[in-house]
C-alpha cells in the first residue's frame, strides 16, 4: 500500500516533511461531517419521531390483565431503581446527595412513562445518564468501578430497551443502540483512571434484548395481520358462496322464465288463427307483443351465457332436463335411503298447484337439508314433510333428523348440491318465505321452510333497505 505522498502546503522548503498543519486538519473534519451529514440526518429523525405516542403498550389486547401487566413493571422498576440508584451514587462513589438524588430520579422516575411514551423516555433518561457519567469522572469513589454506566444504569436502560424494542420501528431501534455505543466510544476518552469500563456490557446487551424484542414484536405483527387476512379472506368466501349460489338459483329459474315467455310468443302468434273477426290493430298489436316475447328469449338466452358455470361449459351447454318440483321428492328420498339414511316422506294427499319458482325452491331445500344430513348425521333417522295450510296460502316443508348415528356408508353428495343453509335462505327469499333452522335438544337437527303457494309479482325487499318506521 503506497503512501500518501505530501501536499504542497504540508512540505516546506528544504524537502523535509512535517505533520498536516491545523488548516488541513480542519479541512478533513469537514469533509468528513459534510460526508456523514445525511446519516447525521436520518439518524435525527428516525430519534425524533415515535410510534404511535401515547399509545399504552398492549392496548389492543382484549385481557384486561395483560393490559395492566406493563404498567405493573414498570412501577416496580421505577420503586427498585430510585433508592438503590440513590444508594449507589452517594454510597459507592461518592457523588454528594442531591446531585445523586436528582439524577437517580432522572434515570428511574422516567420508566412510569414508558409504557406509553417510550421514545421520549429514552431522550430524558440517555441524557440523564450521559450527565452521571460526566458526573462521576471526578468522583472519588470511581476507581475500580464501572463506568460510564453504573449497574443500575444499565438495569434500567435494558428495561426501557424491552419497551422501545416492542414499539419503535426497526430503524429506530437501530439509531438508538448506535447513539448509546457511540457515547461509549466517546466516553473512553475521558475515562478515569483506574475504572472498570462497561461501554462494551452495555452495548452488546443493549443490541440483544432490542434484536429480541424486535423479533418478537415482527412475529406478532405477521400473526395479527395473518388473522387479519384470514377474517378478509373468510368474509369474501362467504361473499363468493353467496353470489354463486344466487347465480345457480338463477340459471335454474332462467328455464321457468322461458318457458313463460315462449306461451307468450306462440299465443300471441297464433291468436289471429284461433280467433276471429280480429280487426288488423289488434292482429298488429299481437305480431308486435310475439316480437317482443322473441327478443325477450334472445335476451335470456344471453343473460343465460353469462351466468353460465365452469360445469356446464364443460358438459357443452345447459342442462337440458326439466326443473324438479315436489312430485320428484319420492326418487330423492329413495336415492338418499340407499346411501343409508332412513327417510320418512309425507307429501299432501291431493295434488298442489305451485308456481314453478316456489316448486323449485321447495325441492332445492329438501334436497340440500338430506345432503346435509348425509354429510353431517350419516344414519340418523329423518323425516320429510310437506303440507299446505288450512287458508291454502302457505307451504310448509319440514326436515327433521335425530341425532347422528355412527357412519354406515360414504356420504351421498362428496361436494353438496349447493352451499347448505346460504341456498337455502336464498330460495326463501326469493319466493318471499320464511326459514327456521336449528339444532333440537335431543342433538338432531330441524330445517322448516314456509313458502307462498304464489310467488309475489315483484322481489322481496332486502331489510336493510325497508322504511325504518314500518312493522
Amino acid at each position: 500500500m503506497s503512501k500518501r505522498s505530501p501536499s504542497p502546503e504540508d512540505e516546506p522548503a528544504g524537502g523535509v516533511w512535517h505533520r498536516p498543519t491545523r488548516a488541513t486538519a480542519l479541512r478533513v473534519a469537514r469533509r468528513v461531517l459534510r460526508a456523514a451529514r445525511p446519516a447525521l440526518r436520518v439518524l435525527a429523525t428516525e430519534l425524533g419521531t415515535p410510534t404511535q405516542p401515547g399509545t399504552p403498550l398492549f392496548g389492543s389486547v382484549r385481557k384486561r390483565w395483560v393490559r395492566r401487566v406493563p404498567y405493573a413493571v414498570a412501577f416496580a422498576f421505577a420503586v427498585a431503581l430510585l433508592p438503590s440508584g440513590v444508594n449507589v451514587l452517594h454510597n459507592d462513589y461518592g457523588m454528594p446527595g442531591g446531585l445523586a438524588g436528582a439524577l437517580a430520579t432522572a434515570q428511574s422516575v422516567p420508566l412510569l412513562l414508558a409504557v406509553t411514551r417510550p421514545l421520549q423516555v429514552w431522550w430524558v433518561m440517555f441524557a440523564a445518564d450521559v450527565v452521571c457519567a460526566a458526573a462521576l469522572i471526578g468522583a472519588d469513589g470511581v476507581a475500580g468501578r464501572p463506568w460510564p454506566w453504573p449497574p443500575t444504569v444499565i438495569v434500567g436502560y435494558l428495561a426501557l430497551m424491552v419497551a422501545l424494542s416492542v414499539r419503535e420501528r426497526r430503524r429506530t431501534l437501530i439509531a438508538v443502540w448506535l447513539t448509546t455505543g457511540a457515547a461509549g466510544i466517546l466516553g473512553e476518552a475521558v475515562a478515569p483512571q483506574g475504572s472498570q469500563s462497561t461501554w462494551v456490557l452495555m452495548f452488546v446487551l443493549s443490541g440483544v434484548v432490542l434484536l429480541l424484542g424486535a423479533a418478537l414484536r415482527e412475529r406478532g405483527d405477521a400473526q395479527r395481520k395473518l388473522q387479519e387476512q384470514e377474517t378478509i379472506s373468510e368474509a369474501e368466501r362467504a361473499r363468493r358462496t353467496l353470489l354463486e349460489e344466487r347465480t345457480r338459483i338463477a340459471r335454474e329459474l332462467h328455464d321457468v322464465v322461458a318457458h313463460h315467455m315462449s306461451v307468450i310468443t306462440v299465443q300471441a302468434d297464433s291468436a289471429p288463427y284461433r280467433i276471429s273477426g280480429i280487426p288488423p290493430e289488434a292482429q298488429e298489436e299481437f305480431g308486435a307483443i310475439a316480437a317482443s316475447a322473441r327478443e325477450s328469449l334472445a335476451e335470456m338466452r344471453r343473460l343465460l351465457g353469462v351466468l353460465r358455470s365452469e360445469e356446464t361449459e364443460r358438459q357443452g351447454g345447459p342442462e337440458k332436463a326439466p326443473q324438479p318440483g315436489i312430485g320428484q321428492l319420492p326418487k330423492l328420498v329413495e336415492a338418499t335411503v340407499r346411501a343409508g339414511v332412513p327417510v320418512e316422506l309425507a307429501l299432501p294427499g291431493e295434488p298442489v298447484a305451485l308456481e314453478p319458482a316456489v316448486d323449485l325452491s321447495a325441492y332445492r331445500i329438501v334436497q340440500e337439508a338430506l345432503a346435509n344430513v348425509v354429510r353431517h348425521a350419516p344414519g340418523a333417522p329423518t323425516r320429510v314433510s310437506v303440507t299446505t295450510a288450512e287458508d291454502g296460502s302457505r307451504l310448509t316443508v319440514l326436515v327433521v333428523n335425530e341425532a347422528p348415528a355412527p357412519p354406515v356408508s360414504a356420504p351421498l353428495e362428496t361436494s353438496g348440491t349447493g352451499h347448505g343453509l346460504v341456498g337455502m335462505r336464498e330460495r326463501v327469499r326469493l319466493v318471499d318465505g320464511t326459514l327456521d333452522t336449528g339444532p333440537l335438544p335431543d342433538g338432531g337437527f330441524r330445517v322448516a321452510a314456509r313458502l307462498p303457494l304464489y310467488a309475489p309479482l315483484s322481489p322481496p325487499v332486502p331489510h336493510s333497505a325497508k322504511d325504518p318506521d314500518a312493522p
